[in-house]
């Protein structure tokens, strides 16, 4: 097998065509070149830094409403990001409700820092921006929240009594990805709702999957949910391949 300049084999080589993941990476005696071990190194200080990022509230609002989408913001119960971090249960629940207006049967969406901050500053508006426009009936204004985790959106949406829920959310960044985006559909979201109750879309990134394809794929298992009433296990992703992203 022919080898390249690298010292590596031509078809393992090959193989950094079709992946991000750290394959073909050469050797240097025992170890890893120099090259390929400062790259890992970056790349989970990278991760490190999209877990402790702080999300910019003030200009996330600002972008949603240059788009035309009006928000609510607010905090879990998890005060700083070493409680968040420690205490999921307290990134589960919602602390001041007193800003979550009741709108039965509206439609809610929820953007939560998660562990990607960096992630839902960067992807979070365009994703909406493609799809909050493009859905029938009424619309909450959407919820930002801080020190939140996945459940935040069964907390918020029982309080606000609304149809379903779609919680952005960052992802647990890896060493190929610091920037992901996962979106959580839940019917009829209440406290105690479970994994299985839910639908998710995951990896929005445009190394990933692009915002508005994102927002496509959402807005289909939305249709679909209202058709057959549930989201999660029974609610299987059976859209076309051909069906084309919303026009903004």
């Amino acid at each position: 097998m022919t080898n390249n300049t690298d010292g590596v084999p031509a078809r393992w080589a090959d193989l950094r065509r079709f992946t991000p993941a750290r394959v073909a990476l050469g050797r240097a005696g025992n170890g890893v070149p120099t090259a390929a071990h400062l790259d890992f190194q970056a790349a989970h200080a990278a991760a490190r830094d999209a877990v402790h990022a702080t999300l910019d509230v003030a200009a996330l609002r600002a972008d949603l409403a240059a788009a035309g989408m009006p928000s609510i913001a607010v905090h879990s119960k998890a005060s700083d990001r070493r409680s968040y971090l420690l205490r999921p249960d307290l990134g589960r629940r919602l602390g001041d409700r007193t800003a979550i207006p009741a709108l039965p049967g509206a439609m809610l969406f929820v953007v939560c820092d998660g562990l990607s901050a960096t992630a839902v500053q960067r992807h979070a508006t365009a994703v909406l921006r493609h799809a909050v426009p493009h859905v029938a009936g009424p619309v909450a204004p959407i919820v930002i929240a801080e020190q939140g985790r996945v459940a935040l959106g069964d907390d918020i949406g029982e309080a606000m009594g609304a149809e379903a829920v779609a919680v952005l959310i960052g992802e647990r960044p890896g060493l190929s990805a610091a920037d992901s985006l996962g979106v959580y559909l839940t019917w009829q979201p209440r406290r105690g709702c479970t994994d299985a109750e839910r639908n998710c879309i995951s990896n929005i990134r445009p190394e990933g999957l692009a915002p508005d394809a994102a927002a496509s794929k959402l807005l289909w298992l939305i249709g679909a949910m209202r058709r057959l009433r549930v989201t999660g296990v029974p609610l299987k992703d059976e859209q076309p391949a051909e069906l084309a992203a919303p026009d903004d």
